[in-house]
């Protein structure tokens, strides 16, 4: 399959992953569940340089829930130490013009991890190429809560009315502000459910799931996605 203008040909502007398996994994290997974060951080970056090739305008990774911190204490140490040193590795992007942005609430986070973050936006800002966001403590109803405080402020200091309430001015609230709302959301491992994962802007996104936990998740399986999305039929609530 010639998969050069696979994506301009569908038209996709942004894609959202669940990064799902990566437990369940090592759990399969005999292994503690943490083991499986490092093989998960491998395979996101197999996928980013696989988006990169592929020409996604925009890839969003669900890396972190807001959800996430009731695990035990021992993968969330483990975890966070992860994303540390994954933050090194993506600073070196820029030469793969790669746009960095980080999504979700910075409440409850290690200083040290919001410093990296910033660093590497600061880093990318100038880049023109693919849109890689990383959903680090992120929750969708968190995310709305977020940008509903926000809107409701600019109205009680009068900077907006009520009638200038609308979608483009929530949009902008979000923390997505400026990207294309989610063409396709892609979930491995099996599971079937979104997880509060962009549930604003996947509104009218079209779902892939697949059984592949994400350590294995490959190229292959990017693009079996995009074939499978090929196939459906985006009618927005028309006919």
């Amino acid at each position: 399959m010639n998969t050069d203008n696979l994506v301009k040909e569908l038209g996709i502007n942004h894609i959202g992953i669940i990064m799902d398996g990566n437990g369940r994994w090592a759990q399969k290997r005999g292994l503690p569940r943490k083991a499986g974060h490092p093989k998960g951080a491998e395979a996101f970056k197999k996928c980013l340089d696989s988006c990169v090739k592929l020409g996604v305008p925009c890839v969003t990774f669900y890396a972190f829930s807001t959800e996430n911190w009731s695990r035990p204490k021992d993968e969330v140490d483990s975890l966070m130490n992860l994303f540390l040193s994954f933050m090194d590795e993506m600073m070196k992007l820029s030469s793969k013009n790669i746009r960095l942005r980080f999504i979700g609430s910075r409440d409850g986070v290690p200083e040290k991890i919001c410093a990296k973050m910033d660093e590497a936006e600061s880093r990318t800002v100038g880049n023109t190429g693919t849109w890689c966001c990383v959903a680090f403590n992120y929750g969708g109803k968190e995310e709305i809560l977020h940008a509903t405080k926000k809107i409701a402020l600019e109205y009680k200091n009068g900077s907006i009315g009520i009638d200038d309430i609308d979608e483009t001015a929530f949009n902008s609230c979000l923390y997505t502000e400026g990207l294309p709302d989610v063409d396709l959301i892609i979930r491995p491992s099996g599971e079937q459910r979104l997880s509060n994962f962009l549930i604003w802007q996947a509104a009218y996104a079209e779902f892939v799931f697949m059984d592949v936990l994400w350590p294995d998740f490959s190229e292959k399986d990017l693009i079996a996605a995009l074939v499978e999305y090929g196939k459906r039929n985006r009618r927005f609530g028309g006919v």
